[in-house]
C-alpha cells in the first residue's frame, strides 16, 4: 500500500511539474508566434484630431513591419480617460495597445478619480513623439520679450491673463508652471478649446497663450502673433529664431506634448520587446519623421524602462503643479 501510494505521489508530482513547465512555456510560445491576428491600437480621443492622426500613422507603419493589420480604435470620453481605462483592463496578450498622451498618462490622474493606474497599470513599450508649446502674445501687447512680460506681470499682479483650452488641460498646466517658476500672478481664462484660446489672443481679449507649434506657428509667420519663447530644451527646427525659456534664464519650464505606446500590465516581455524594436526602427525612418515634423512633432523612441521612468517623472511634475495651483478639472 505504501509502495502504491509512493508511486501515485511520484506520478502526481511529475504531472504537476509537466503542467508547470507547459504554463511557463506558453508565454514564450505565444511570443514566438506573435502576432497572428489583428492588433488594436486604442486612441482615447475622437477621430480627426492630432492624437488620432498620429495614432493612424503609427498603426499604418506597424501593420507593415509586424506583418499583421494594426487598426485604430477611437475610444473618446472623459478627457482621454475612458479609452485609457479600457486599455488597462484589456487582456495582456499584445493585441491591445494604447497611445498614451501627456494628459491621460501624467496629468488627469492627479485631477480627480480615474479608474486606472497610470504608472502600474501599463507595460510601457516606447516613446513615440514629442511636441512643444510656443509662448505667444498679440503684437500690440506692450511686452516684447519674456523679461518684459514678467516685469509687467510683477508690476501689476493679476492684471494680465492667459488663455487655455479649459481647466486642467495641458496648456493650462503649462501656464501654471510658468507662473510658479517665474513668481508671477497671471489670471487664467479657460475656453472651450485651444483654437478658441488662440483666437482670444488674436482678438486682444487675452494677452498670452501657450499654443502648440503646429497651431501657433502660422500666426507667428503671418505676423498676427509674436512668439516670445518655446518650452523645448533646445531651439526647434520649425522655429529656429524663437529662443527657449531655458536659454533666457527661466529654467524648469520645459514642457512637451508627448506620446508613448503602452500595453496592459502583464503583457509578455518578449512581445513588448518585439514591438519596441519596430518602434526604434520606425523613429529612424526619414519619411515617417518628415510626416511627424509637418504635424509639429519630433519622432522619438526609447526603451520600455526609459518610458516608464519618464512617465513617472512627468506624473510627479504635474501632480505638484496641480496641487500647488489647486487646479480642478472642468
Amino acid at each position: 500500500m505504501n509502495g502504491l501510494s509512493s508511486l501515485s505521489l511520484s506520478r502526481c508530482v511529475k504531472v504537476a511539474l509537466m503542467a508547470l513547465a507547459a504554463a511557463a512555456a506558453a508565454p514564450l510560445l505565444h511570443a514566438q508566434t506573435y502576432p497572428d491576428h489583428v492588433i488594436k491600437l486604442i486612441v482615447p480621443y475622437p477621430p480627426g484630431g492630432g492624437n488620432d492622426t498620429l495614432g493612424r500613422l503609427v498603426a499604418q507603419r506597424l501593420s507593415g513591419t509586424l506583418g499583421q493589420q494594426v487598426i485604430v480604435d477611437n475610444r473618446p470620453g472623459a478627457g482621454g480617460n475612458l479609452g485609457t481605462e479600457q486599455a488597462a483592463r484589456a487582456k495582456p496578450d499584445g493585441y491591445t495597445l494604447v497611445l498614451g498622451f501627456v494628459a491621460n498618462m501624467a496629468m488627469t490622474p492627479s485631477l480627480g478619480k480615474v479608474n486606472y493606474d497610470a504608472i502600474n497599470g501599463f507595460a510601457p513599450i516606447s516613446m513615440v513623439a514629442q511636441g512643444y508649446q510656443i509662448l505667444s502674445v498679440n503684437p500690440a501687447f506692450s511686452a516684447k520679450s519674456v523679461a518684459e512680460l514678467i516685469a509687467l506681470a510683477k508690476d501689476k499682479p493679476n492684471a494680465l491673463n492667459y488663455g487655455s483650452g479649459g481647466s486642467g488641460t495641458p496648456l493650462h498646466l503649462v501656464g501654471e508652471l510658468f507662473k510658479m517658476r517665474t513668481g508671477t500672478d497671471i489670471q487664467h481664462v479657460p475656453y472651450k478649446g485651444s483654437p478658441q484660446a488662440t483666437s482670444a489672443v488674436l482678438a486682444g481679449e487675452t494677452q498670452m497663450v501657450f499654443g502648440s507649434v503646429v497651431s501657433t506657428l502660422p500666426f507667428v509667420q503671418s505676423g498676427r502673433l509674436r512668439a516670445l519663447a518655446v518650452t523645448s530644451p533646445k531651439r526647434i527646427e520649425a522655429a529656429p529664431d524663437v529662443p527657449t525659456l531655458n536659454e533666457l534664464g527661466y529654467t524648469g519650464i520645459e514642457a512637451s506634448s508627448w506620446y508613448g505606446l503602452y500595453a496592459p500590465a502583464g503583457t509578455p516581455v518578449a512581445i513588448i520587446q518585439r514591438i519596441n524594436s519596430e518602434m526604434v526602427k520606425l523613429a529612424q525612418d526619414a519619411d515617417y519623421r518628415q510626416q511627424l515634423h509637418r504635424q509639429g512633432q519630433e519622432a522619438l523612441s526609447s526603451t520600455p524602462d526609459e518610458l516608464r521612468r519618464y512617465t513617472r517623472a512627468e506624473f510627479d511634475t504635474w501632480a505638484r503643479v496641480i496641487k500647488t495651483a489647486n487646479i480642478k478639472a472642468d
